[in-house]
C-alpha cells in the first residue's frame, strides 16, 4: 500500500504541473522475479518515476515504452522473458528466471474513474478491496485494456465495466478473492476476443497501535512509516502524547486504557504493542483488549512481568483464555540480539510482520521451497 500511496501523491503533484503520465503494472509472473503481480510504477512524460516493477533492471526499458504509451494514449502489454539466456543482450539481465508481463496504460483524466482515481480511493479506506485490471491475450491489441474498476466488500462495482460479460466474470469470482485474501486471474471472452482480468486483492494497511509515548517509541513509528503502516501512539500523559514528538505517526492521542478501544477501529490488520513502562497501564489495557481478542499484543518487559500479570488476572477471578494468552508476545520482538531503541524497534516491527504473514521469522536459506511459493 505504501507504493500505491506514493504513486497517488506524486500523480497529484505532477498533474498540478500539467504533466501527462502512464501507469505500469506487473500483471503476471511465471517463474521467479524480483517483484510480484500488483507491483506498480508511475511514469511522467518527462521521465520521472515513482514505484518499481523490478529490482531496477526493467525500469529503463519500461520507461521508454511508457513514453510511447503517453504519446499514443493507447495501452500496451510488454513481456520480459528472462528464461531466455539472451536476455542480457537486450539489456534486461534480471538474473531471475521468469516471464513477466507488464501492462502500461495512459492516465486519461477525462475517464471517471481513471486508474489513479481507483488507487486513490483504496488508500482512503480500511476495507478489503479488489482492483480489476483487464488485458488481451494478443499483445498487439490492447485498446480496451487497463485498470477499470475496484470492488469492495459490499460487492459494488464502481468503474468502467463495458459489457455484461465483464460484470458476470467479476461477480463469479470476487467473493472467492475476498474470502481467500488471494489474487486470481480469470480468462473470459468478449466480442470473440480472448481476454484476462487480474483480480488483485488489496488489503488495508497494517495498523500498529502503540501504547506508550516514551522516546523508545519514536523509532518504532519511524520504521512503521517507512513500511507504509499506520502507527497510532496512545499515552495517558498529556506532556508526552504530542504529535510533534511523533511526526511519523498518523495519529497521537491522550487516553486512559478504558478509553482506547472506543476511539480506534480495530480489524484483522490491527496489531498492538505496549511500551508504556507502566505495569498498571499495561495490565488495564490488556484487560480491555481481551474484549476484542486481537491476534497480537506485544509487551515490553521480562517474562516475570507477564507471569505476574497472568497470575493476578487469575486471582481476581478473570483469568485469560488459552487463545488470549497465545496472542500475548512478551518479551516482545524477534531475537536478533537487540539492545538499542532502534534495534528493539526493528525486532518489534519484524515480529509484527512475521505474525501478519504467518511466518516463523527463520533464515530464508533454510526455506525448502521458493521464496514466493
Amino acid at each position: 500500500m505504501k507504493e500505491i500511496r506514493d504513486i497517488v501523491a506524486n500523480y497529484d503533484k505532477w498533474q498540478s504541473q500539467g504533466k501527462k503520465c502512464a501507469l505500469a503494472t506487473v500483471i503476471s509472473v511465471e517463474g521467479s522475479a524480483y517483484r510480484r503481480p500488483g507491483a506498480r510504477m508511475l511514469i511522467s512524460e518527462d521521465g520521472l518515476l515513482t514505484g518499481a516493477i523490478s529490482g531496477g533492471c526493467l525500469e529503463g526499458d519500461a520507461m521508454k515504452k511508457a513514453l510511447l504509451v503517453i504519446n499514443s494514449q493507447q495501452p500496451a502489454l510488454v513481456t520480459y522473458d528472462t528464461m531466455d539466456e539472451d536476455d542480457a543482450i537486450i539489456g534486461v539481465g534480471l538474473g531471475c528466471n521468469g516471464i513477466i508481463k507488464i501492462l502500461i496504460e495512459p492516465i486519461i483524466e477525462s475517464l471517471n474513474p481513471n486508474p489513479l482515481q481507483i488507487l486513490q480511493h483504496i488508500t482512503t479506506t480500511r476495507r478489503k478491496n479488489i482492483i480489476a485490471t483487464f488485458y488481451t491475450k494478443n499483445e498487439k491489441s490492447q485498446n480496451t485494456s487497463g485498470t477499470k474498476l475496484y470492488i469492495d466488500e459490499s460487492g459494488s462495482l464502481p468503474g468502467n465495466v463495458v459489457t455484461q460479460d465483464c460484470e458476470n466474470t467479476i461477480y463469479k469470482h470476487y467473493k472467492k478473492v475476498l474470502e481467500n485474501s488471494q489474487s486470481v486471474w480469470v480468462d473470459f471472452e468478449e466480442n470473440n476476443i480472448k481476454k484476462c482480468v487480474f483480480l488483485e486483492f488489496v488489503p488495508p494497511v497494517i495498523q500498529l497501535i502503540i501504547a506508550g509515548a516514551g522516546n523508545d517509541v519514536k523509532p518504532v513509528t519511524e520504521m512503521a512509516s517507512i513500511l507504509g503502516w499506520d502507527a497510532v501512539v496512545i499515552d495517558g500523559r498529556v506532556n508526552y502524547a504530542k504529535k510533534e514528538r511523533f511526526p511519523s505517526a498518523c495519529q497521537v492521542m491522550v487516553a486512559k486504557p478504558d478509553q482506547i478501544i472506543k476511539q480506534i477501529i480495530a480489524d484483522d490488520y490491527t496489531y498492538f504493542v505496549l511500551m508504556t513502562h507502566n505495569y498498571n497501564y499495561d495490565k488495564a489495557f490488556i484487560k480491555e483488549l481481551c474484549n476484542i481478542n486481537p491476534k497480537y499484543i506485544g509487551m515490553l518487559g521480562p517474562k516475570k512481568k507477564l507471569e505476574r500479570m497472568l497470575q493476578e488476572f487469575m486471582d481476581e477471578g478473570c483469568p485469560l483464555t488459552d487463545s488470549q494468552i497465545h496472542a500475548l508476545y512478551s518479551p516482545v520482538g524477534i531475537d536478533i540480539g537487540a539492545e538499542t531503541p532502534e534495534e528493539i524497534a526493528l525486532s518489534i516491527i519484524s515480529e509484527v510482520k512475521a505474525i501478519h504473514e504467518n511466518k516463523k521469522g527463520n533464515h530464508l536459506r533454510l526455506k525448502p521451497t521458493p521464496i514466493h511459493a
